[in-house]
């Protein structure tokens, strides 16, 4: 059964019938009219609560069904996404200078990152649709986990990515057989040449920006925490939640589902959001901070899923912090690589830039004050290392090149040894 109620535009407050509008409210248009899916959340608590959920067999995003709009279950894709791992980290959270640290593993997902939970909802929603094809512009992780659960769902799918993806995201989309465009350009000019196609020819729009019901399915990782640390720490939850920023849809997510898990009681209080930014690129920092309107700006970082200056989905992105009393902070790109090793090392878990910007995030806010050493923080690493090898390999050292003998070994041990 269906429990979402309809849309209202975060913008004028204007409400819809799900069958009203596709994407954005029509009185303020696509730019300020962002909507956000409403539900009845008593009817919900009769479904989603502890006992029923213990007795749930199906560990992925969709044993969350009645609190996310799909109106035909029979359309779900078949890979399984959601349920990723949460791990204990205490070595990390010394590293960071704060009292607990768990990490949330996202690279686990099927095409290694957390944008597949948006992707699996709108592959849901453009088969409830009956559209042609599906598309959307991508920094790259949006594009490759599209580019997948298309070609599950039997799908086309067109994807718009700058120029200058990594190559190993544009291999996933080619791989799954995608329509990739690689636009000469930005992101922000890739996302506007695919707003352009999706209007001329029909396609459904995946952009989370636009697209309401993308969020739903990435505030799935949420309701995954509320859950998991309900079992883990019975009526105790982390102090921060962290979370990478590029257009504001992660974000905004992840402080809507924890909201709802509030609500419906799996956690005693509401934890305060931490938006990570990186230096090059950094317009909800420079609002929050400046307490203005969004300025856009250009996006100088290797972050390349976080490399966005100008956010889409502003209002939900300065919505999580305001509201959860959090804070933006920014990191420099030398940081980011910086964390790679360090979450490697320390918690085991490999994440791309993007993914480990929240880690070094923490340890820029401990050192500001934001973060007491007291505290404790979830951070939600969003893709695998392996997305980006090329910026792995420059926060590493070189191999150590020997002939097959074992006197080189000797020599190069005994280097070590003595340095």
């Amino acid at each position: 059964m269906s429990y979402f109620t309809g849309l209202r535009c975060v913008h004028c407050g204007r409400t819809y019938n799900t069958n009203e509008v596709e994407y954005f409210c029509s009185a303020c248009g696509y730019h300020d009219g962002i909507l956000d899916v409403v539900y009845d959340y008593e009817a919900i608590k009769r479904e989603v609560n502890p006992l029923a959920l213990a007795q749930n067999a199906d560990y992925s995003m969709w044993r969350y069904l009645p609190l996310l709009p799909v109106a035909d279950a029979s359309l779900l894709p078949h890979l399984q996404v959601g349920w990723t791992p949460l791990y204990d980290a205490p070595r990390l959270a010394d590293e960071l200078g704060v009292a607990r640290c768990w990490v949330k593993d996202e690279g686990r997902n099927p095409t290694a990152s957390f944008k597949d939970r948006a992707s699996a909802m709108g592959v849901v929603k453009a088969l409830e649709k009956k559209a042609s094809k599906i598309t959307c512009a991508s920094t790259g992780n949006a594009a490759s986990s599209l580019a997948g659960f298309a070609a599950a769902a039997q799908i086309p799918a067109a994807i718009f990515v700058p120029a200058n993806a990594p190559a190993a995201k544009v291999a996933q989309l080619l791989v799954f057989g995608a329509q990739v465009f690689a636009v000469q350009g930005t992101y922000d000019q890739a996302w506007e040449l695919c707003m352009q196609a999706s209007a001329e020819f029909g396609w459904y729009n995946r952009n989370c920006a636009v697209n309401p019901y993308l969020i739903e399915g990435k505030k799935t990782v949420s309701l995954e925490l509320g859950e998991q640390f309900m079992r883990l720490t019975p009526g105790s939850f982390p102090d921060w939640v962290v979370v990478s920023v590029g257009d504001g849809c992660t974000i905004g997510g992840v402080w809507k589902g924890l909201r709802e898990m509030h609500i419906l009681g799996f956690i005693p209080r509401l934890p305060r959001i931490l938006g990570v930014q990186a230096d090059g690129c950094r317009p909800f920092l420079t609002a929050w901070r400046d307490h203005s309107t969004l300025v856009p700006c250009e996006a100088h970082t290797l972050a390349d899923s976080i490399a966005v200056g100008h956010p889409r989905n502003f209002s939900k992105g300065m919505s999580a912090v305001t509201e959860s009393g959090g804070a933006f902070v920014s990191v420099s790109d030398e940081e980011i690589l910086q964390s790679i090793p360090m979450l490697a090392r320390k918690a085991g878990v490999f994440g791309e830039p993007a993914g480990v910007a929240g880690a070094a995030g923490v340890k820029r806010a401990v050192e500001l004050g934001v973060i007491g050493g007291s505290e404790s923080v979830a951070i939600i690493m969003t893709g695998n290392g392996l997305k980006d090898i090329q910026s792995a390999m420059r926060a590493v050292g070189r191999t150590i090149q020997v002939r097959p003998d074992i006197r080189e070994v000797r020599e190069a041990v005994a280097v070590e040894l003595t340095a």
